[in-house]
């Protein structure tokens, strides 16, 4: 394949170019339609119990209340008959609506659970009918409608809806900001990187066909089933750092081979057979980690699956093709456009650091990975106290308007109408039984009050006709809602859910669903976790198997696994230090909370995907020097003299765009950014500059150990690096020799 790919790109360039050109117009026209055709929510399990009772009550009962308008007026108390009357023209007003169902409000059920305290505001609850790709444009639309001054009202809009609104526009605000300030850093970084204009501009390229690929891949995916918005983050950091990794191995060999005396011709045949190899090798492993987010039912996760494999792979595929088609055009004018302050051997100067860096480690192995090790435990630490939830209004900063009434609601009223418990009984259950039902739940500990079709229960009361028992009430199925003290989310709400659910059914029922705001985080969290070990042994197995292939040893992949476990661990126990405990809340503007679950488990492919990108650029080198003949060390240290400065660029280039999203004011965006960009400078320096020698040197001759019937297998199925003709290994042993 190698050979067809360098002989087609050498031979016909310019035709390779133009057809590219017109794949990536193609595809930048198709994938302008994503962004019309990615929705947001996609947090929850659609087979879970939680999202079943929600489906129940959508198409029996009108749908259970996800909007929420707070009703105040400036100068008087909402039970002023002048207030009542302006709210009351409003509720009849939303029951126009036809986006809404179930509209229920103070001001025409008196009821007291929808005042607060202190008679300055009353809710209005209401359903945005619509799936997830509609329901919060509908939301907006009420919200754009009538929030503000509304006659002589003040009107705010909360709720799980206006949330997801103001957070999908919030986070497509806080994308804009991160590329406006990671492309220009970016291309500054390359510019130092390079050394040249030329050179610099080619990984653009790259990263333009990568992320208009993934767009268009998004648009046709989209038009089938549900993709989540937040993919477009993943997509644009890596499209455009992927994009810079592939083409700064291929320049860095492509430039090693003219400063051999290579033709051009030759120097892009050895490129694409080297480091073009390892592009495509290393891009199968950073994919198959984020397969794994397949194997979770949640389309939020699995829309990262789906859009950072398509990254990966066209960032392979461009590199594979237009790159070496490029280089076989430019020729020796990949050097053109120089700045002023490199100098010709600079490169030759700078790059033996890591060898040397190398060599040290190996000298005093335990000595100086041991201090280094300690570090990443230490900041490891964090994580045995770690807690995990789901992205609720607190994700927003604070003078978020559907920030400010969940807040007002959970301050001012009694019990949290709209963060209910919601509990669906399948079956025609008699009065007398479901009577019995809603008054044991009203004696659990933490509720306020149960609302059900035969009445209202409040602990030491009994049943009274509710406001709402026409609502709750149907031949086949009945629902009751159980409204709680403790705060939503909160641990005391979920142990809420699980009492509920242990309750006895009534008589004669089918099935009791329990549902709601804080089931959905309980089922979420348990969806999760359940399937964890799936997505962690498919890392693991695939992840193993790839790097003996690769290497011939199954001592590497081991070695490699631990290593990337140690980084990440750091990497994901520093993110809990600051956004579960709070440290620098006050510099980032967040408010501290659990772990978003979903988001760290992204985090963990994404990161353990990318460490693996650069354990196969340094492994790959490694192996080369090692099959011509160098010993381990020897290998080791010319390994990383070569490649140290490459994957240490690309690390920094890479961490720039998932840095930027510390602008953002999405906490959990800030959380994966930030987490990242750390991961990846961790596993490049830490890991690769120091941990990765000091194990080598450890390991000894162990480190390539393979039994012999596998030895046999890799010698036959294996992958190499190695150049097309004889002579290229030679000549990269004459630079590893001049050079350190």
């Amino acid at each position: 394949m190698f050979d067809r790919v360098a002989e087609l790109t050498v031979r016909r360039p310019g035709i390779v170019l133009v057809v590219a050109s017109v794949l990536v117009a193609a595809m930048s026209i198709v994938g302008v339609g994503a962004f019309g055709k990615l929705v947001g929510g996609g947090f929850d399990d659609p087979d879970s119990q939680s999202t079943r009772a929600s489906r129940v009550i959508d198409e029996k009962f009108g749908g259970e209340a996800n909007l929420v308008l707070l009703v105040s007026s400036r100068a008087q108390r909402v039970t002023d008959p002048e207030v009542e009357q302006d709210g009351t023209q409003l509720v009849a007003e939303l029951r126009k609506e036809t986006e809404l169902s179930n509209v229920v409000s103070y001001f025409d059920t008196h009821s007291d659970s929808l005042l607060a305290r202190d008679g300055l505001s009353a809710m209005v609850l209401a359903h945005v009918k619509g799936d997830e790709s509609t329901r919060e444009q509908h939301a907006q639309d009420i919200i754009d409608a009538y929030a503000g001054q509304y006659e002589g009202l003040t009107v705010r809009a909360g709720g799980g809806t206006a949330v997801g609104a103001e957070l999908s526009e919030q986070v497509l605000q806080d994308l804009l900001l991160a590329e406006v300030i990671a492309v220009p850093v970016t291309l500054l970084l390359l510019l130092i990187v390079f050394g040249g204009v030329v050179a610099a501009l080619l990984p653009l390229a790259i990263g333009t066909v990568a992320v208009a690929g993934t767009f268009a891949e998004l648009a046709l995916l989209g038009s089938v089933t549900d993709v989540s918005v937040f993919s477009i983050n993943l997509t644009t950091a890596l499209g455009l750092g992927l994009g810079i990794d592939y083409a700064l191995l291929m320049i860095s060999r492509f430039r090693e081979q003219l400063a051999l005396g290579t033709s051009v011709a030759d120097a892009v045949r050895t490129t694409v057979h080297t480091a073009g190899r390892t592009v495509v090798f290393s891009a199968g492993t950073v994919a198959v980690a984020l397969t794994a987010l397949l194997v979770f039912p949640q389309y939020f996760l699995r829309s990262f699956a789906y859009a950072g494999v398509g990254v990966v792979v066209i960032a392979a595929v461009g590199t594979l093709f237009v790159m070496p088609a490029l280089l076989m055009l430019l020729g020796h004018r990949i050097n053109s456009g120089r700045l002023p302050w490199p100098k010709a051997d600079r490169h030759r100067r700078r790059a033996p650091f890591w060898g040397r860096l190398a060599g040290t480690v190996m000298r005093r192995p335990v000595l100086i990975s041991v201090p280094v090790l300690a570090v990443l435990l230490l900041a490891a630490a964090p994580l045995l106290g770690v807690t995990f939830g789901t992205p609720d209004e607190r994700v927003l900063p604070e003078d978020a308007a559907s920030r400010q009434v969940s807040t007002a609601l959970q301050a001012d009223f009694e019990g949290d109408d709209e963060a209910a418990v919601q509990v669906v009984v399948d079956g025609a259950v008699g009065d007398e039984a479901l009577d019995a039902y809603a008054e044991k739940l009203s004696l659990l500990n933490g509720v306020v009050r149960v609302e059900a079709a035969t009445g209202t229960y409040e602990q030491g009361s009994s049943g009274a006709p509710g406001p709402t028992s026409e609502a709750l009430n149907r031949p086949d199925a009945q629902r009751v809602t159980v409204i709680g003290a403790a705060p939503p989310k909160s641990d005391s709400a979920q142990s809420l859910v699980r009492v509920v659910r242990d309750v006895d059914a009534p008589a004669g029922a089918k099935e009791v669903l329990v549902g709601g705001g804080d089931a959905e985080l309980l089922d979420t969290k348990e969806s999760i976790a359940s399937r964890l070990p799936i997505a962690a042994g498919l890392v693991a197995v695939t992840t193993f198997i790839l790097l003996f292939l690769f290497t011939g040893s199954i001592v590497q992949p081991i070695r490699a696994l631990a290593l990337n476990m140690i980084s990440l661990a750091a990497a994901i126990g520093a993110m809990t230090w600051i956004f579960q405990d709070g440290h620098l809340s006050s510099v980032l503007g967040f408010t501290a909370q659990p772990m978003d679950t979903s988001m760290t488990v992204l985090l963990f492919c994404i990161a353990f995907g990318l460490s693996m990108d650069y354990e196969v650029f340094v492994t790959s080198r490694i192996k080369e020097l090692h099959d011509a003949g160098e010993s381990t060390e020897a290998a080791v240290v010319h390994g990383l003299g070569h490649t140290g400065r490459i994957v240490s660029a690309a690390a920094c280039l890479l961490a720039v765009g998932f840095f930027a999203f510390a602008t953002a004011k999405v906490s959990f965006m800030q959380m994966f950014g930030l987490g990242s960009g750390l991961a990846i400078l961790i596993d490049a320096i830490a890991v690769r500059g120091v941990l990765l020698p000091a194990a080598m040197r450890l390991l000894g001759r162990t480190a390539w150990y393979a039994p012999g019937p596998l030895r046999k297998f890799h010698r036959r199925f294996g992958i190499s690096e190695s150049a097309p003709h004889a002579a290229a290994p030679t000549r990269e042993s004459e630079f590893a020799t001049r050079t350190s």
